[in-house]
């Protein structure tokens, strides 16, 4: 046997994601480069780890034997190189962050100062939509979560961060002379929704239903830079975070449609387990937001707020 740590990362992230495309995304990798990885991993053992069925990939039991032992030798080794860095007097550990897709553009700018003064805290970000969020978050495989939707199946606490606000928009082709319109244009206009288990698709979703509006016509996609780019292209209007579309805004790609009761409006809140038992980088992060995030959010968000 003679397989490197970079092996054992880049078999168990494709263990993980069950894809050799997704974890190379995730490993910043080409595909190329983790199938060559994972065969040379796979040449040292007589069982193999995964197998191909029509197109999709499967580990195989023995392979999910060494993906654990895989995580935790790298367990071992993040250790190692955290308890390096305590002994020297720096704050180390893993800090693990789950966030609803339009938190990207939030989140980092709460993480970036963090981050920059404790070189010692490695930073696991996963972005995906709200009831993978959730999910992770339940299973406690996360330390924090980002929601614009506090859960009401989870006993959470939380910090509130900033305001999410939700407009209607449409692409800049098609013309609204009006300086107002009635919330009955929605009506009017087939609408693009974000998929099953998005937070913008529920803040939509209740919007519309608290309105009693009638949608005939409606398109589904599974990202917010989907929808973004389905909305330049004038397939129909949806109602979208404005933190999400600053640059479609001021390039003229998006226009705002002036409609009575808008914006929609929510909270982006940082949540936790109740009786979460933090990491020290963890609780350290808590305490940095408490006494940062007005500061933050002046600096970074003046144009938003």
């Amino acid at each position: 046997m003679n397989y490197t740590l970079h092996q054992l990362q880049v078999f168990l992230k494709i263990t993980q994601t069950q894809s050799i495309t997704k974890a190379a995304v995730e490993l910043n990798l080409t595909q190329p480069a983790v199938s060559i990885q994972l065969k040379n991993f796979q040449d040292q053992f007589d069982i193999p780890l995964t197998e191909v069925i029509g197109r999709q990939l499967y580990v195989t039991d023995f392979g999910k034997e060494i993906a654990l032992a895989a995580e935790n030798i790298l367990n071992e080794v993040y250790a190692i190189n955290y308890k390096t860095l305590a002994y020297k007097g720096h704050l180390t550990g893993r800090l693990k962050i789950s966030v609803v897709s339009t938190g990207k553009y939030v989140m980092p700018y709460f993480l970036s100062d963090f981050l920059k003064k404790n070189s010692g805290v490695e930073l696991q970000l996963d972005v995906t939509n709200k009831a993978r969020v959730l999910e992770s978050l339940e299973r406690n495989e996360v330390d924090f979560s980002l929601v614009s939707i506090l859960p009401e199946h989870l006993q959470v606490d939380n910090l509130e961060l900033m305001q999410n606000k939700l407009y209607l928009v449409s692409n800049s082709e098609t013309k609204f002379d009006k300086k107002q319109y009635d919330k009955k244009i929605l009506e009017q206009m087939p609408l693009i929704y974000r998929e099953p288990g998005s937070g913008t698709r529920s803040l939509m979703e209740r919007y519309i239903a608290e309105q009693d509006l009638k949608v005939e016509k409606k398109i589904e996609l599974t990202s917010n830079e989907a929808v973004k780019q389905a909305v330049i292209a004038g397939l129909g209007s949806s109602i979208m975070p404005l933190i999400g579309i600053k640059n479609e805004l001021k390039n003229g790609d998006l226009q705002i449609i002036p409609v009575k009761g808008f914006p929609v409006e929510s909270r982006w809140n940082l949540i936790w387990l109740k009786n979460k038992k933090f990491s020290p980088a963890a609780a350290a992060y808590l305490r940095f937001l408490e006494k940062e995030k007005d500061r933050i959010i002046q600096t970074r968000f003046d144009w938003y707020e």
